[in-house]
């Protein structure tokens, strides 16, 4: 599993959880009231699990679309309490990436009800079939889909992040425990509060959703809650996500945080590579697959740097620039800073980009490998063999050839929503839906056989 190379330290503001990786990591157990709640919910998560496991896709289609129906419904009461957490995030110096991350209007309301709807419309994972075949004994076997069961979220201030996970874990027949950050407390509440309540008005149980109050002992407790929940994903920064992984015991699927590079090669289509380039940095700078790097090839230096420097900077992009892209910068007399490995390990999540000089496309695939997260990196390229290698050597979820890095995402891959992304390599690599909040389970079926 691969962490974030040169990450900094914690930032100076709370980005949304109140547990940090320092305090975590501090406390060698949690309390006996931590443990009681993650028991109570998890106990009624599972009861709920399995009255999700046996209902049909329309029947969970039909709960999927009612469940979209309330939250639109509810509009003006999860934009009121979405606006408290605003205010408390601007009172304690938020960042405005951050505070974008948190925001819901009306139309980001009607988004997340929507994505609920697209989950409705695809295919019900469970039940299918793998693979299957009959032996020459005469026994039918089958590998066929079954919910993982109860799935714990551990995330930052992201409410769409609630119903997504409600959504999908509704779809794929798991009951899901929310751990939200501190940033978004009141969002989640209200949003929780209208599902569980559709839930129930369903004739569902309402337990198939539920939110962990309390503090760091109440997520240790959840870290730690092996045989009471079946898998946990961390989604967030780079210390959450570190702490999650090292120190639960409960089955963890790391979604990774996005230093993601767009690396123009010399045999580029420049107004392409300007169009992704300026597209994959600016569309929505706060979010894990915008990149944040741009490696540009030597033979482009000259032609291609200035207009992409004074496009990025038109976009109010502040550059941190290797020592090969100063002097363009200052011959476009765009202001700039010097970079540093620093930067160029960073996750910005903001107008922020580092930039640098490359001689070929092996030093472009060693500075990936060097600063990359696994997540998303892009090529923009004409040559077709050159996009080959790049995409067989970058040790990527996701490798994009003449497109956007922003295009990593479960809805764009037509997924409906996604859980989050992940950048290991067991069970689950990418954006994780439906299939990937499932496992399996062997049917072997006989007609009296025996082993001799």
């Amino acid at each position: 599993m691969r962490t974030a190379a040169g990450q900094i330290g914690s930032p100076p503001y709370d980005e949304g959880m109140t547990t940090s990786a320092d305090t975590l990591a501090g406390r060698r157990g949690a309390s006996s009231e931590g443990h009681d709640q993650v028991r109570r919910l998890a106990t009624a998560a599972r009861a709920a699990s399995r009255v999700l496991a046996l209902l049909s896709r329309a029947e969970k289609d039909s709960a999927l679309r009612s469940l979209a129906d309330a939250v639109e419904a509810a509009t003006p009461d999860i934009v009121a309490a979405n606006e408290e957490d605003l205010v408390r995030g601007r009172e304690g110096g938020m960042p405005e990436s951050l505070l974008d991350r948190l925001r819901l209007d009306d139309a980001r309301v009607a988004a997340v009800a929507q994505a609920l709807r697209d989950v409705a419309a695809l295919p019900d994972p469970v039940g299918e079939i793998v693979r299957g075949s009959t032996l020459a004994n005469g026994l039918q076997i089958r590998q066929v889909r079954v919910p993982m069961g109860v799935v714990g979220m551990i995330y930052e201030a992201r409410p769409n992040v609630t119903v997504d996970a409600a959504g999908l874990g509704l779809k794929s027949g798991n009951a899901v425990i929310l751990r939200g950050g501190s940033a978004a407390a009141s969002t989640n509440r209200a949003l929780v509060r209208v599902l569980r309540s559709s839930l129930q008005e369903q004739g569902l149980p309402a337990d198939a959703v539920s939110l962990l109050d309390g503090g760091h002992d109440a997520v240790r407790a959840l870290m730690t809650a092996r045989g009471l929940v079946d898998l946990l994903i961390p989604r967030g920064g780079a210390d959450l996500i570190q702490t999650v992984v090292t120190e639960s015991t409960v089955p963890v699927i790391e979604t990774g945080i996005g230093n993601c590079h767009v690396y123009v090669d010399a045999a580029a289509d420049q107004d392409k590579a300007l169009a992704i380039v300026v597209n994959s940095k600016t569309q929505r700078p706060s979010v894990c697959n915008a990149a944040e790097s741009l490696l540009v090839h030597a033979d482009l230096a000259g032609s291609f740097l200035p207009r992409a420097l004074e496009a990025l900077h038109s976009k109010g992009v502040a550059l941190a620039v290797a020592p090969r892209v100063g002097p363009v910068a200052r011959s476009s007399d765009l202001p700039y800073r010097e970079a540093t490995d620093a930067d160029f390990a960073e996750e910005f999540h903001g107008l922020e980009m580092s930039v640098a000089v490359v001689d070929s496309l092996d030093d472009a695939i060693a500075h990936i490998d060097r600063f990359g997260t696994g997540h998303t990196e892009a090529i923009v390229t004409e040559d077709r063999a050159a996009a080959r290698r790049f995409v067989a050597e970058v040790d990527a979820a996701a490798v994009m050839v003449n497109a956007s890095t922003r295009f990593t995402d479960g809805g764009e891959f037509g997924f409906g929503a996604e859980i989050g992304i992940s950048t290991q390599k067991l069970h689950a690599r990418g954006p994780m839906a439906l299939p990937e909040l499932t496992t399996t389970k062997w049917v072997v079926e006989g007609d009296g056989q025996i082993r001799g």
